[in-house]
């Protein structure tokens, strides 16, 4: 096993790192080695200047400064397992100064667009070869994204049993595998349980499933979106992700308390959801400019 293998190890059973980030730095660090080519003679003979000339080439692609900075993230944390583990003396990447990464703000759907959304699976026909329950579990799915700020992920994984008895919070497992409650709306519950009511779903199994009758995948989710945002209001392209935008921006607009949109959305830390009280602060100045005869 090369040190490369021994450092997935490492994150994995050790940082607990997600399947999501040990995949993404596995592919930042094949990128490099397969940039190198034939010049590639270990780790261990990289210099500062070669990850330099590498800088170089991804800022001539035009790569977006947040994706350049999470490959040499994902290449720092490498090196600085060299140093600990595999007896490295100097970290190359300590020389290398990255473009900063700006912060653009969160993409949202307003209320109005959010709510007329959660009604497009009803309204859509229904394939007769699709399940007659179809609609209630995409409408079931949409429901809970919006009430619970859910990541796609975590969404996928959710079993019918979690929504037997009387349900108020769900608990979620998150990011490094931190477990967070989460309340649950009214709307949501009965969407839920009317899709598990006509699809017959066993307590035991997953709780969204496909026609075949298998657990969905976060792609299967992220294609039922984009089928139902052609028939919306919507205009312009949203991710699953996006309907998490939506849920935190919604509650700060209310004057919700940004520590607990912090805990709802599972941020380690508080400046990752600082970002939201950006997007309310402009859309407060967006209000103000229109409306008061001075400004």
């Amino acid at each position: 096993m090369d040190a490369m293998e021994r450092f997935f190890v490492f994150l994995t059973a050790e940082r607990q790192a997600s399947p999501h980030t040990t995949a993404s730095y596995r592919r930042s660090l094949e990128a490099f080695r397969g940039w190198m080519g034939d010049r590639f003679e270990g780790w261990h003979a990289c210099s500062a200047d070669v990850f330099r000339e590498w800088l170089f080439v991804l800022l001539k692609e035009e790569l977006a400064a947040s994706s350049i900075r999470q490959r040499f993230a994902a290449l720092r944390c490498f090196y600085g397992f060299l140093m600990k583990r595999e007896g490295l003396g100097v970290n190359p990447l300590a020389e290398v100064a990255l473009p900063k990464a700006g912060k653009p703000l969160p993409v949202f759907l307003n209320v109005e667009q959010m709510l007329g959304l959660l009604e497009v699976p009803f309204k859509v026909k229904l394939d007769k070869r699709m399940p007659v329950w179809l609609p209630f579990r995409d409408a079931a799915i949409l429901e809970l994204f919006y009430s619970c700020g859910l990541r796609l992920s975590e969404l996928a994984a959710l079993d019918a049993g979690a929504f037997r008895g009387d349900v108020e919070c769900l608990r979620i497992k998150g990011k490094g595998r931190k477990v967070r409650l989460v309340p649950v709306g009214r709307a949501a519950v009965k969407a839920v349980r009317e899709y598990v009511e006509m699809a017959g779903l066993p307590e035991d199994g997953p709780l969204f499933i496909s026609r075949l009758r298998r657990r969905m995948t976060g792609r299967s989710i992220e294609q039922m979106l984009d089928k139902y945002l052609r028939f919306s209001d919507v205009p312009f392209h949203i991710s699953p992700h996006k309907l998490r935008h939506s849920f935190a921006t919604h509650l700060l607009e209310a004057g919700a308390d940004l520590r607990a949109v912090q805990e709802l959305l599972g941020h380690a830390s508080l400046s990752t959801t600082q970002v939201y009280m950006h997007v309310t602060r402009a859309r407060l100045k967006e209000v103000y400019e229109a409306a008061h005869p001075r400004a």
